[in-house]
């Protein structure tokens, strides 16, 4: 089964807010069998809408789109659906009635213009919005299926969840779709293809790999398509695949590396503490990220200065003299010292110089030291991360991530 989504709205193509609804929306289609075939953005404009929904009904057995279904006039969305299915509006009770009730709930008083919201084109059939006053619009065309949504997010995640997904699975036959993500971290992309590349020239024709590196680090995403009673074939691939690059796999069935550490962390019941200088902390954000992080995560030390890293963290003053901030010894200390004072299991701290200003000869811009503190003792790592400060920053976390998981894993 073929989707398309279309997502409506000029503050999406210029930028002013992010659209999550196509990556929501496409994540729940797939979980539930259905190919996304594509997702467009669009402008809030009357031949806009009728040219890109002709164009995915041509492609697609369902069509879904987010958008346009507010009461002012720059929502156009009902009235173009009317006109493309040859319909018009009317009113819905039950729509009207779940108006009346939002608005009852928040003191609001029920105007002319909202009453609006509760108008639908007569061809469609009415599915209740609970979370908002913008229904959502089922037709059917042709033996195929568009779907309107409100753009809310949380409004068309609900819809999606309760009531969309549920009614394409019943009207047509969905099959399953089969992801296994792997971690690759230690090796570019260009690399790990060239040496996997024999192994991907023999994958079965019912399987598409798909590199998406990320910053220092690689996901690769097996997909595969097969009908409800087939058994999947991904797994006996596995063992080939960790023959060639087995050492640079970190995991598997994560999005991301701090998503392995939640896992890993919260599975063997051992207990981590941070101490960070150039990543100023997000190594402890992208933890705590995680429901639950409050298991095993003590807590973090951003010690930007010096005079933090002697006072709290107990790095020798010596140390800094003779060494620097920027330093294996001095990382080793920090590593050390907040694994001590929090009592953990693990420790991470990371040291460096992010840029775009600080570096020297023997140090430019983008040296990062990094350090995990456990039981077997203490890892350290240099790295030169380049001059871009949010991506040293990015690749500073995940290269620490890796470290933390091969040392649980030990």
């Amino acid at each position: 089964m073929n989707v398309s989504i279309i997502n409506i709205g000029d503050e999406l193509l210029i930028g002013q807010v992010v659209n999550t609804n196509a990556s929501t929306m496409s994540k729940m289609l797939i979980a539930a069998g259905m190919n996304v075939k594509e997702t467009i953005v669009i402008s809030d404009d009357h031949d806009a809408i009728i040219t890109s929904l002709t164009r995915c009904l041509d492609s697609s057995d369902a069509v879904l789109i987010t958008g346009g279904l507010g009461p002012t006039k720059d929502d156009i969305t009902k009235k173009v659906l009317c006109e493309f299915f040859d319909s018009h509006l009317v009113e819905n009770q039950e729509a009207l009635n779940n108006v009346k009730r939002i608005f009852a709930a928040r003191g609001y008083e029920l105007t002319p213009i909202n009453r609006q919201q509760a108008w639908v084109p007569e061809c469609c059939t009415m599915i209740n919005n609970v979370l908002g006053t913008a229904p959502c619009m089922w037709f059917e065309h042709n033996g195929k299926v568009v779907v309107s949504m409100p753009g809310v997010p949380f409004e068309m995640e609900n819809l999606m969840r309760t009531e969309v997904v549920a009614r394409l699975q019943k009207n047509f036959a969905t099959g399953r779709i089969i992801n296994k993500n792997i971690l690759i971290q230690g090796i570019g992309e260009s690399f790990l293809s060239d040496l996997i590349e024999q192994w991907e020239l023999a994958l079965p024709d019912t399987i598409r790999l798909a590199y998406l590196p990320q910053a220092g680090m690689v996901k690769l995403r097996l997909t595969e398509r097969i009908a409800d009673s087939q058994p999947s074939s991904i797994d006996s691939l596995l063992p080939s695949l960790y023959a060639l690059a087995g050492k640079y796999i970190v995991g598997e069935d994560c999005e991301t590396l701090p998503e392995l550490v939640h896992k890993k962390l919260t599975a063997s019941g051992k207990t981590l503490a941070t101490a960070e200088s150039c990543t100023g902390g997000t190594i402890a954000s992208k933890i705590t990220a995680f429901s639950g992080a409050s298991a095993y995560f003590k807590g973090g030390i951003v010690a930007y200065s010096n005079e933090v890293k002697e006072s709290v963290l107990g790095v020798r003053k010596e140390t800094l003299k003779a060494y620097g901030a920027v330093s294996e010894e001095t990382v080793r200390e920090m590593a050390e010292g907040v694994r001590k004072s929090l009592n953990t299991d693990y420790a991470i701290a990371t040291t460096g110089i992010a840029g775009p200003t600080g570096g020297t000869l023997d140090k430019p811009v983008g040296t990062v030291w990094i350090a995990v503190a456990g039981p077997n003792g203490i890892e350290t790592r240099l790295k030169k991360f380049g001059d871009d400060r949010l991506r040293t920053i990015e690749r500073t976390c995940n290269e620490a991530f890796a470290m933390l998981i091969s040392n649980i894993t030990k």
